[in-house]
């Protein structure tokens, strides 16, 4: 009897444009000027991770999938080849960078008020965040951070994964495993979390465990630089107030 597949359904905030806009930070392009190809493949490639982890893909990604294959087609094509109401309404490209665009100041704004909440808090925690000094990591790492990370995990593991194969070996396991890794440590690098030469199913569960502690809000990831090193922190329990 085979094992059943390991689901960690996350409480993901981040969408679609969250997505896109992180890998054209991370390819250094302008919003303006979106190499299509590109980015189209590397929207694909995350898309593809995450449903090989069995996590959650929402239908709103798979739309935005079909929208960018459907303008990289477009972008491919000789303009005189093109449908004749091709020319006709909007240019989804266009509509697509000023949505993009908007989208971009909307997180911005949001990400001054929420900093402007955090520095007035007053507030005890029972999961307390650590203490963070302006040397220390300050950027909270997103899930897309996470699973570009854990892409180059295994891609230095070796073969592409075509298919997972899972075994017993139990998440809880796992999870005890790195809470042990950062006993004691201020902090633990993602890249120590995963030991050389494991088998990839392995990789796999371990990964699947951390994203299980950062949803239960035992540890927290953290840069000191967009696309920099990804830090894991233990939160430390604080008695409740009140």
């Amino acid at each position: 009897m085979s094992a059943t597949p390991y689901e960690v359904k996350l409480e993901i905030f981040e969408g679609p444009l969250d997505l896109l806009l992180y890998l054209i930070k991370k390819e250094d392009m302008d919003i303006q000027d979106i190499q299509v190809s590109k980015i189209t493949q590397e929207y694909l490639d995350v898309i593809g991770l995450m449903k090989d982890l069995n996590l959650e893909v929402a239908g709103e990604f798979l739309v935005m999938a079909s929208t960018l294959i459907q303008i990289k087609a477009r972008s491919l094509l000789p303009k005189d080849t093109l449908p004749a109401d091709a020319n006709e309404g909007p240019d989804p490209q266009m509509e697509l960078m000023a949505k993009l665009m908007e989208y971009q100041k909307f997180k911005e704004a949001a990400k001054f008020l929420a900093e402007k909440e955090f520095a007035a808090r007053d507030i005890f925690y029972r999961n307390q965040v650590p203490t963070f000094s302006d040397d220390d990591f300050h950027l909270d790492a997103t899930l897309f951070d996470l699973l570009d990370a854990f892409r180059g995990i295994l891609k230095n593991a070796g073969d592409e994964v075509k298919e997972l194969i899972y075994e017993e070996i139990p998440l809880e396991q796992k999870i005890r495993e790195i809470l042990d890794l950062i006993e004691g440590k201020p902090a633990l690098a993602f890249s120590e979390i995963f030991r050389a030469n494991q088998p990839k199913r392995q990789l796999i569960v371990t990964f699947l465990a951390l994203l299980e502690l950062v949803r239960m809000k035992q540890v927290v990831a953290r840069q000191n630089e967009q696309m920099g090193e990804i830090m894991i922190y233990r939160t430390t329990e604080t008695p409740a107030n009140g």
